[in-house]
């Protein structure tokens, strides 16, 4: 059986820990930080685990992470 491709876009969004969780940055740190508050911008530095369904999908886009 061939190898599988790893789906790039995915693989530099998301990365997978030891013990299978899909971890992904938090949304919202580009841009238009002005106008939101000192404790949204901190909780936006922590990483965010990504749920059941969806991490299954992205699990399937990267298979060999």
């Amino acid at each position: 059986m061939p190898k599988l491709k790893t789906k790039k876009k995915a693989a530099k969004r998301f990365r997978v820990t030891k013990n299978g969780k899909v971890i992904a940055k938090t949304a919202g740190r580009r841009h238009l930080l002005v106008d939101k508050t000192k404790k949204s911008k901190r909780q936006m530095r922590r990483n965010l685990e990504v749920p059941g369904k969806m991490a299954e999908k992205i699990k399937s886009l990267i298979p060999y992470a």
